[in-house]
């Protein structure tokens, strides 16, 4: 098949426009968010993850619908925060960094998912990480137990 020169130049602008679309898709399961309507936060850590790449969406529960949706996902009130996602066939609760993520992905652990407890200040959507609190990923075993996955000193 021979493509003249009219087609190439008309065509050219299209493979331009996918070019800048982003690479998240290969690859990347999705991340589902349920969360309080009124937790400006999640609305950021959400923009986090969109900034890094994962494709998101959402939706807003009551806070006891929300309880029951972390308790239904093997998070304890010790464990718990503000928002509850899933991705692939994890959970993932609270203010969990986009490498994290991606590297619960890569490693496929035989996990619930990981955790964020709290909401500790300079978390991803919880302010600027140059001023960050200490704190942990925790691993989520499907046993409940619990191990560090990352530790993120503080700033």
């Amino acid at each position: 098949m021979l493509i003249d020169r009219r087609t190439l130049l008309l065509a050219v602008p299209s493979l331009a426009g996918l070019a800048a679309v982003p690479l998240h898709a290969e690859g990347d399961p999705g991340i589902h968010v349920v969360k309080d309507p009124g937790c400006p936060c999640c609305n950021s850590w959400i923009g986090h993850l969109r900034d890094n790449g994962f494709s998101v969406s959402f939706e807003e529960r009551s806070i006891e619908d929300l309880a029951a949706f972390k308790r239904d996902r093997g998070i304890s009130d010790a464990l718990a925060s503000c928002h509850t996602a899933t991705t692939a066939d994890y959970t993932l609760e609270g203010h969990v960094p986009a490498a994290d993520i991606r590297r619960l992905l890569s490693e496929r652990p035989d996990a619930i998912g990981l955790a964020v407890p709290g909401m500790p200040y300079g978390s991803p959507g919880m302010g600027p990480e140059g001023e960050r609190d200490a704190y942990d990923v925790i691993l989520i075993r499907r046993d409940g137990t619990t191990e560090v996955f990352t530790s993120y000193p503080a700033a």
